[in-house]
């Protein structure tokens, strides 16, 4: 669970914030917050199958350079999946 947890906070830090965005560097640390949240939770109800979103998460930070946009949508996505 804490690699979970570490994949998720290492996804908001490794976007650079961009003053044209949609979405704000604080909206998406606020996103990264409720993930971080919901993937704790996620974890404790469903431990088996907590590695495979924490790959997910790591995949995100894999991707190159993301805008915050892409970002925050990925965050959304991934939200959702686990409630």
């Amino acid at each position: 669970m804490k690699k979970l947890l570490l994949a998720a906070t290492t996804c908001g830090l490794l976007v650079p914030g961009s003053a044209f965005a949609g979405c704000t560097q604080e909206e998406m640390m606020r996103k990264l917050a409720d993930l971080q949240t919901a993937m704790t939770a996620y974890a404790q109800k469903h431990p088996d199958k907590a590695a495979e979103m924490s790959a997910k998460a790591r995949n995100m930070t894999t991707k190159g350079t993301p805008n915050l946009d892409d970002v925050c949508k990925a965050y959304d996505e991934m939200i959702a999946t686990l409630k």
